[in-house]
């Protein structure tokens, strides 16, 4: 309640002095040992809080919402609006919150072992390329790597993954909560892109302390300074982990040096679930392809998705762990049907459907 008195004061824009006054504190030092959690609020200096600070008793109460906890960087292909951000970092925090707070209700939460790579600012590319390859070869992810990405991730590091619908031009996100580390990825992107932000995000998540993320990145947009080369370190890391050296030459040697570049690269890039694009730079940054023959690549003709249905794109949403908290919290009682389906942003209909999908039986409809 502390930390969510002290979010909700600087949103109102107010100094720990204006607002231990406006609560009739003798000392400003009160009110900080009520932020730090050293003291309690009383029921009367809640209810003047509220209404000083224009929020509801929900906004201290609910433990589904997460307020000041959650750091949250977005991977974007274009520039996103604050406010759009700012709505969907709620309505994310809301269902990290809720899986969190069922996991520990259930027994079923994880110890938090923040998994840490000995990078800096200052390490090279190929330093970045080095750890990606140990990871993959590390968690023994096969081939091709972007296949068992997900679930190595959620079973090595206890990372949530959650297939979610996204605001236009947002693609992924990386987010740290006391007790969970969360990667969003756009439901709606092509495999390709899903497996690339996946493992971009892992960077993230690994090395978060030395080399926190900028709220945004903004895919392809030239930038200056720490940010663009922290960029840069996790898009080496995710290309070498989703094609690692050893793998990658193998199924580049398998092509005809007489075919065409860039069904070459087409086929390469099939077989291991990654972009056309991805590959070529992977390519290039082994040496396999001269800058001439970069130069000459055209985007356009990189095959997406070839090999999966179009009715299979979309992933489903959100994750088997996520849903299983979530079935387990309606059969015991915790949470009502209606309550789920407003926390998901779902229909009640499309709420069963969905618990249906991860194989858990439903005794309503609507």
């Amino acid at each position: 309640m502390g930390l969510r008195l002290k979010v909700a004061r600087k949103c109102a824009r107010l100094t720990q002095q204006q607002l231990a006054d406006a609560l009739g504190l003798a000392h400003r030092q009160t009110l900080a040992r009520i932020e730090s959690g050293q003291r309690s609020l009383s029921a009367q200096e809640l209810i003047e809080a509220m209404k000083i600070l224009r929020v509801d008793l929900e906004y201290f109460t609910d433990p589904f919402q997460l307020a000041g906890e959650g750091e949250f960087s977005f991977r974007t292909t274009t520039d996103v609006a604050n406010a759009v951000l700012d709505d969907f970092e709620y309505s994310a925090g809301r269902w990290l919150a809720l899986y969190r707070e069922l996991s520990i209700e259930q027994g079923r939460a994880q110890p938090w072992l923040q998994s840490k790579l000995p990078l800096t600012p200052q390490s090279s590319f190929e330093d970045a390329q080095a750890a990606g390859e140990w990871v993959a070869d590390r968690w023994q992810l096969g081939v091709p790597p972007a296949e068992a990405l997900r679930s190595a991730m959620e079973n090595h590091a206890s990372i949530l993954v959650l297939n979610v619908d996204t605001p236009p031009g947002i693609s992924g996100a990386a987010s740290r909560v006391s007790g969970l580390n969360c990667v969003l990825v756009n439901r709606r992107d092509s495999e390709q892109r899903r497996h690339f932000d996946l493992a971009h995000e892992l960077f993230h998540l690994f090395t978060w302390d030395a080399m926190p993320p900028d709220r945004t990145d903004v895919v392809d947009v030239p930038r200056n300074g720490n940010g663009w080369r922290v960029e840069r370190l996790a898009e080496n890391f995710a290309a070498a982990l989703l094609m690692p050296e050893s793998i990658l030459r193998e199924h580049w040697e398998r092509q005809s040096t007489q075919a065409d570049l860039h069904e070459r690269i087409n086929e390469v890039a099939d077989a291991l679930r990654v972009s056309g694009t991805a590959c070529k730079w992977r390519l290039h940054s082994l040496g396999w392809i001269s800058k001439a023959e970069l130069d000459r690549i055209e985007d356009w003709r990189f095959a997406t998705n070839r090999r999966i249905p179009p009715a299979a794109r979309e992933a489903t949403p959100f994750s088997q762990p996520f849903i299983d908290r979530i079935a387990t919290a309606l059969d015991t009682g915790r949470l009502s049907v209606r309550r789920t389906a407003s926390l998901l942003d779902l229909a009640v209909p499309d709420l069963a459907s969905l618990l249906r999908d991860y194989g858990h039986e439903t005794y309503f409809e609507a």
